[in-house]
């Protein structure tokens, strides 16, 4: 339907077509206004544009989490069953990305690899980070254990001091150490107590604990810096009117604690370590669920 302006103005808009020369309906009314005086009108508001999520920020976490699929029946389930973890418990917090983003380095061209997803959490359970472990496509491996072939097939994301990986919620009682798979080795075995993995020694030293704690637990890496963040974690506990007991693995960690003597000699080690009132809680209900 022609929308052009019909009575005086049409016909002063054909005169000026007409005298111009001049063809496009929006070149004839902006002639018409210069003739006529008039203002231009003011342009419309562009829409305002969305901000990018700043690389490795909170937001960005949320996001790469959200994207992701849950864990199972996926490479990521598989990849933990390989490291000896067989038994999920509350894995929610753990997703799987098919194709996650993976640069070496600043300013070198990105990759694609399958990776694990987990979710960094506060106090409260709100996102503040993400956890990448980028996987082999290729299977598991005695050397990688099932991590990709790049550099640094772990990363972290987001804002991490004081929060952790999640399994389980908190309240007197919970167990903390670095790593997830150590973690989940431990849950394997103790399935229904909270357990958090600050992913690294730093932020283990410095995880925040939820006030209604009365017993930590905390599993110990054997190495240098497994016990300086132990004694530091150790102190603020203590701080808090928190009573913390030290989990030591025989090995390396608990992972490879699992993965070398098996999950009975993995129970038998907690045994011994658990406070008398928790043995019967968490770890006779445990063996009697699954025995």
């Amino acid at each position: 339907m022609d929308r052009r302006p019909t009575g005086e103005h049409g016909d002063l808009l054909d005169v000026i077509r007409a005298s111009c020369g001049l063809l496009d309906f929006h070149d004839v009314a902006a002639e018409a206004r210069r003739f006529l005086n008039l203002p231009r009108p003011d342009p419309e508001p562009s829409p305002m544009p969305r901000m990018p999520t700043q690389t490795g920020s909170h937001e960005a976490a949320r996001r790469l989490f959200a994207m992701s699929q849950p864990i199972t029946g996926t490479l990521a389930e598989a990849y933990l069953r390989n490291r000896g973890i067989s038994l999920l418990h509350e894995a929610g917090s753990l997703r799987f990305h098919p194709r996650c983003y993976y640069r070496p380095e600043i300013g070198s061209p990105t990759e694609t690899w399958p990776a694990m997803i987990a979710r960094v959490t506060d106090l409260d359970g709100g996102i503040t980070g993400a956890h990448r472990t980028w996987l082999d496509p290729d299977g598991f491996d005695a050397i990688r254990l099932g991590k990709a072939p790049i550099d640094t097939p772990r990363r972290a994301m987001g804002d991490l001091l004081g929060n952790a990986v999640r399994f389980g919620v908190a309240n007197d009682v919970l167990a903390a150490g670095e790593g997830i798979e150590t973690m989940l080795s431990l849950r394997c075995v103790l399935p229904s107590l909270p357990m958090a993995a600050a992913l690294s020694a730093n932020h283990l030293a410095a995880m925040l604990l939820p006030l209604t704690l009365r017993r930590l637990y905390i599993a110990c890496d054997a190495d240098a810096a497994g016990d300086a963040a132990v004694a530091a974690l150790t102190g603020r506990a203590d701080a808090a009117g928190i009573e913390a007991i030290a989990w030591s693995p025989r090995l390396g960690d608990f992972n490879e604690d699992l993965r070398t003597f098996g999950i009975d000699d993995l129970r038998a080690a907690l045994c011994t370590q658990l406070a008398p009132q928790d043995v019967v809680r968490f770890l006779l209900w445990a063996t009697a669920e699954t025995g």
